[in-house]
């Protein structure tokens, strides 16, 4: 899956585990879906970032510095607080990654 975003940086890949930093410009998202495998783990580096999970239904705000994880089957999507621009690198594993759009 594809959406725009204002940079893509791959840090390290191999079979079943990547590592990339992401960077949303103001009014980006990445948008809702899940994973069939791989946990997401989140590190804020520059924010404040806003990640939002469905069943159960939170909303959890990173300041720079801080983590957060959403397992496996999960559906979520990620923004900067109130639309604004963030930067977060992104662990991906343990698995084989898809992207699995919601309502798709």
């Amino acid at each position: 899956m594809s959406y725009p975003l204002e940079k893509r940086e791959l840090i390290a890949e191999a079979p079943g585990l990547r590592m990339q930093i992401l960077t949303l410009a103001a009014g980006q998202e990445v948008p809702w879906h899940w994973h069939s495998e791989v946990t997401d783990t989140f590190l804020c580096m520059d924010g404040p970032m806003v990640i939002e999970t469905r069943a159960p239904t939170e909303t959890v705000e990173l300041d720079p510095g801080q983590m957060y994880a959403v397992p496996s089957k999960r559906a979520h999507r990620v923004t900067g607080k109130d639309g604004g621009r963030c930067r977060f690198a992104i662990l991906q594993g343990v698995g084989t990654y898809d992207f699995k759009p919601v309502g798709a």
